[in-house]
């Protein structure tokens, strides 16, 4: 992480722990809102308007943080309104690195080799770790936003006439409902898979993994009764926050993390939920299974030898293109 400005330890998948050993996630330090006519948003300063250009998208095609904003950014119609690079898969001891791995990106817009010297650049004393995603303003020449769940949302609504009106991520009329359920599914299952993979010991791996195949047998029978999505009648962030875990999880939560009661394969709602998710058009590109399983299996903590496994065989990979990218990517 870095201490005032300077990278002081080898990267660590555990960043804190709870009194039973439990992981505990860093929060996120960047809080501007980008709006359509540059008023303040809901946390941070105002002066960040929405123009066309104006605005880079860092991300890892690993990270299901990074995946929520990648797929709002595509759902809103936003490719050639948001730039965007995608950092290598594999975690090295200094974090996030830029480089020429199939699918990800030199960073030619800063031309910088690590995250963390992007953190640095907006702020020469920033304490803690250097995270994707990151929206970055290329005007001000600092970070913006680094909280996934803020930039999704203004990827819905904060770009005014310059997104898509085909996808209302966040409707009034169900943002209760959405609220209440996004909090469940942070909880124990987006956050909770984490929390059972990186517990430190086994009350707090029991309790994380009870909670995640919990919410995971609570979605199945909510989409028992045929709905296509889980909010209301429309795709919403809440499906964004819970296609972004599942698509990862037999590929590595089942087997690295230790979330193997069940497969996602082997729960029919939502293995066919997922498949209806994946057609949706443009969310495919956002999902790249060598980059997830490069990343996940490089987590020296957990796999100290690297090796990444062959398998398993996926149902839903046939949607997925043969070399997928996000649309708009910097080359």
């Amino acid at each position: 992480m870095l201490v005032d400005g300077q990278w002081v330890e080898n990267w660590q998948p555990v960043q804190a722990k709870d009194s039973k050993g439990g992981f505990v996630r860093q929060m996120s330090s960047f809080r501007n809102w980008v709006t359509p006519d540059g008023s303040p948003g809901p946390t941070g300063d105002g002066g960040f308007a929405a123009i066309k250009g104006r605005y880079h998208l860092y991300v890892a095609l690993i990270c299901p943080w990074a995946s929520r904003t990648l797929m709002a950014r595509s759902l809103k119609g936003l490719e050639d309104v948001v730039s965007v690079s995608v950092v290598e898969p594999t975690l090295t001891d200094q974090g996030w690195r830029f480089g020429d791995y199939p699918g990800a990106d030199i960073d030619t817009l800063n031309g910088v080799t690590w995250m963390h010297e992007l953190y640095t650049r907006a702020d020469s004393h920033y304490t803690g770790r250097a995270t994707v995603p990151v929206l970055w303003d290329t005007e001000k020449q600092t970070i913006v936003n680094n909280e996934s769940a803020d930039i999704v949302r203004m990827f819905n609504s904060g770009f005014g006439t310059l997104a898509s009106s085909n996808h209302d991520l966040y409707p009034e009329a169900l943002r209760g409902e959405i609220d209440i359920l996004n909090d469940g599914l942070y909880a124990q299952l987006n956050n909770g898979v984490y929390r059972t993979g990186f517990a430190t010991t086994q009350l707090a791996y029991e309790e994380a993994f009870a909670g995640v195949f919990d919410m995971l047998d609570r979605l199945e029978e909510r989409l028992s009764s045929g709905a296509s999505w889980l909010v209301g009648e429309q795709l919403t962030e809440s499906d964004i926050r819970l296609f972004v875990t599942l698509v990862r999880f037999d590929a590595a939560y089942h087997g690295l993390f230790k979330c193997n009661r069940r497969r996602i394969a082997d729960y029919p709602n939502l293995s066919r939920y997922l498949e209806r998710v994946l057609g949706v058009r443009g969310v495919a590109e956002t999902v790249n299974l060598d980059h997830i399983k490069r990343g996940y299996y490089s987590i020296k903590a957990l796999n100290p030898n690297g090796i990444v496994p062959l398998g398993p065989d996926l149902a839903w990979a046939s949607y997925l293109p043969p070399t997928p990218r996000p649309s708009g990517a910097v080359a």
